[in-house]
């Protein structure tokens, strides 16, 4: 999925002016929750905030903003009722932040995120928000929101961290004269695959992929089987020891394997069946294809029992198309199925550790 510091940052290359339209909190029954960003410029609109009348207001809101210069208030509510001709009946609380070109904040946000580290961006609220913002990790601050508000910001949004709550307003400063900011926990993704193929159903799959909250290592040997434009989530990875790339994936990341090879297949799915630390792994073809593998694969010592951890066919069932887009989509549901699980199972382990 591209991520929307990554439009910032194309948006900045071009010299585009945009607005940051984010969910700073909702109250009710409303289409997105906090955190949901859209950005939006004088010709587009990137990402959405939940569609509707409210969307809609929106943009124009944004859009005048962009024409007049005029920061108005940087956070607005709007209440998703009759006047908005949505019938939600909640509340939601935007916060219009005007893009600076010359932002350090977007070049540390996008180097966290290149670094796999998760920090909080923390925004101001009054006036223009983008008179104010601190990106905090575990160790470090970089920005300011004043120097009032800093120390006592940076403590909040690590706690923020440590306890894995999303995104939330908060007041800082003494009583008499608080002042409102929007803190944005922006977690390193855990959601990574690793694609091994880059045939027909693999260059399908990477673009359904691209689509989804995750980081795609997509791995052929075969330079030329890869589009010359990859997806901002997807990282081409040509080697000709595929299985390395086993080895050097993170524990709890989902396999999915389809190259062009039953030799190669079977080595990478004895590679991964050795790992035993996956959350997923699929092995494209059909229940003939995972006979036989089994039995080579326990003619070489493989336990038997590990076999069950291998999904063979892969693809949610229900959907019986062939083509490499419908194989994709089927095989991306059963990816996010098998995530719920996991994050279901161990929901309650967390919940016990709070």
């Amino acid at each position: 999925m591209t991520h929307w510091i990554q439009d910032l940052w194309r948006l900045r290359e071009r010299n585009e002016s945009a607005v940051i339209v984010t969910v700073a909190s909702t109250k009710g029954s409303v289409p997105r929750g906090p955190g949901t960003k859209m950005i939006v410029t004088a010709s587009r609109v990137i990402g959405t905030i939940g569609g509707g009348h409210l969307e809609l207001q929106a943009i124009g809101i944004a859009r005048d903003r962009l024409t007049t210069h005029s920061s108005g208030d940087a956070l607005c509510r709007f209440p998703l009722g009759a006047s908005l001709g949505q019938c939600c009946g909640g509340l939601v609380n935007l916060l219009f932040d005007p893009v600076i070109v010359a932002a350090d904040w977007i070049d540390a946000v996008a180097s966290l995120r290149r670094d796999g580290a998760s920090c909080v961006l923390v925004a101001a609220t009054h006036g223009a928000a983008s008179a104010g913002k601190l990106v905090v990790t575990r160790d470090s601050t970089t920005g300011t929101l004043g120097a009032d508000f800093d120390v006592e910001a940076a403590a909040l949004a690590r706690s923020l961290l440590a306890s894995g709550e999303g995104a939330r307003l908060l007041r800082l400063g003494v009583a008499e004269t608080p002042a409102l900011f929007l803190f944005e926990p922006l977690r390193a993704s855990d959601f990574h695959v690793v694609l091994f193929g880059a045939g027909h159903v693999g260059r399908a799959l990477a673009q359904v992929l691209s689509g989804l909250p995750c980081r795609v290592t997509w791995v052929d040997a075969r330079e030329d089987q890869f589009p010359r434009a990859l997806p901002a989530n997807v990282t081409a990875v040509c080697t000709d020891i595929l299985v390395a790339e086993v080895e050097a994936a993170a524990p709890g990341s989902y396999f999915l394997v389809m190259t062009h090879s039953h030799a190669l297949d079977q080595e990478l799915a004895e590679a991964i069946l050795a790992r035993g630390d996956f959350a997923y792994f699929g092995l494209i073809g059909s229940s003939t294809k995972r006979r036989a593998f089994e039995k080579r694969m326990e003619r070489r010592g493989v336990p038997p029992a590990r076999f069950a951890a291998m999904t063979c066919p892969i693809g949610v069932p229900g959907i019986s198309g062939k083509e490499p887009g419908a194989i994709a989509v089927a095989v991306a549901a059963e990816i996010l199925q098998a995530r719920e699980r996991r994050a279901a199972a161990t929901a309650p382990a967390q919940a016990r550790r709070a």
